[in-house]
């Protein structure tokens, strides 16, 4: 095997491990930003248990990295040069949202540097059109299940407990928000959380030329076991590194949020996350959705049931606003780093 393959492989690796720490300090914010927004969790604890939980996430279930992995392209299309375009668009992509405090979708972000970065080398027949199109659509549903989930559920709450003391609801839904920040967390890593696998997975592929590899992929593979692991500790690292600016974002600028909140924006965009991880209505085919996208949209659905007025506009304004800049950003640097590498190597 030549050494520039190795030394490719390598850089692949050590870029995918890049992505899963940006995409825990942006993405898995989400996951703690309404427990300490309502303050029923400190930030550190908070922390701890997003850790535990994205780690968890992140090693069990692998139909989101199989759609990542190869799901996306044609294998023609697939190689070194254009993971690693699709890598330095959105790690680039990702440091910046973070910075500014904009919660964006890396998930959705990375498929449209890797889209672009393979149609750079193939032209528009390198991308699988209907496993896209799934995934596309998933960027509107997804976030219009976690508005109406969260505005839901509130009603919901407001009618069952509209004679119960505010101090008593406070007290059980503080300690509800354990549950659901761990919930929330473990849906992330069970999917935001399978990227860096099936990057690193993908790569080896190539390395070996060996498609089977997907088929072994596990946590008890004694070959591929390192990928999980790995993968699942570049995330967690990321999230207790912890994305402030979007914590805030999230937990305070879009809506005032008590615990009760933050109990309904957390367990129903878990909940949403969950569904798409579980490969549902895809067959062996997980759905990589937005964990930004569910999460910001319940906030707003649960925000709206107070008045429409409660929820901030102009943030959530801006939040939209970034996730749509997210697929030109990324598909146009994917598109652009993969022509350079491909024009120099």
């Amino acid at each position: 095997m030549p050494d520039s393959s190795l030394t490719l492989l390598l850089l692949v690796i050590v870029l995918a491990i890049g992505f899963g720490i940006v995409n825990g300090f942006n993405d898995a914010a989400n996951a703690i930003a309404p427990a300490i927004g309502t303050r029923a969790l400190s930030p550190r604890n908070a922390l701890i248990i997003a850790v535990i939980a994205n780690m968890a996430g992140a090693a069990t279930g692998i139909l989101v990295a199989k759609t990542i992995g190869k799901g996306i392209l044609v294998p023609e299309a697939i190689s070194y040069l254009t993971v690693i375009a699709a890598l330095a668009s959105i790690i680039i992509w990702g440091t910046l949202a973070t910075y500014w405090g904009l919660p964006i979708s890396l998930h959705h972000g990375f498929i449209a540097g890797l889209a672009a970065a393979g149609m750079a080398v193939v032209g528009s027949e390198a991308v699988v059109w209907d496993v896209m199109q799934r995934i596309l659509a998933a960027v509107i549903v997804a976030p219009l299940l976690g508005f109406a989930g969260g505005f839901v559920m509130m009603v919901c709450f407001y009618w069952v407990f509209r004679r119960s003391a505010p101090d008593k609801m406070r007290v059980i839904f503080s300690r509800l928000q354990f549950l659901t920040t761990a919930f929330m967390a473990y849906s992330h890593g069970k999917n935001d959380g399978q990227m860096p696998i099936g990057v690193i997975t993908m790569a080896l592929v190539i390395f070996y030329d060996d498609a089977s590899l997907w088929d072994h992929l596990s946590l008890f593979d004694p070959g591929l076991w390192w990928v999980i692991v790995v993968s699942a500790l570049a995330i967690s690292f990321g999230t207790a590194i912890g994305g402030w600016r979007v914590i805030r974002t999230l937990g305070s600028r879009v809506t005032a949020l008590r615990p009760v909140h933050g109990f309904a924006v957390q367990a129903s965009a878990a909940t949403v996350i969950e569904i798409a991880s579980l490969g549902a209505f895809m067959g062996d085919w997980g759905i990589p959705v937005s964990t930004t996208h569910c999460i910001s949209a319940s906030t707003m659905g649960v925000g709206a049931t107070k008045r429409l007025s409660a929820v901030r506009w102009g943030v959530a304004g801006n939040i939209i606003a970034a996730w749509i800049l997210t697929f030109p950003i990324c598909g146009g640097l994917g598109y652009l780093f993969a022509w350079l590498l491909h024009a120099l190597f």
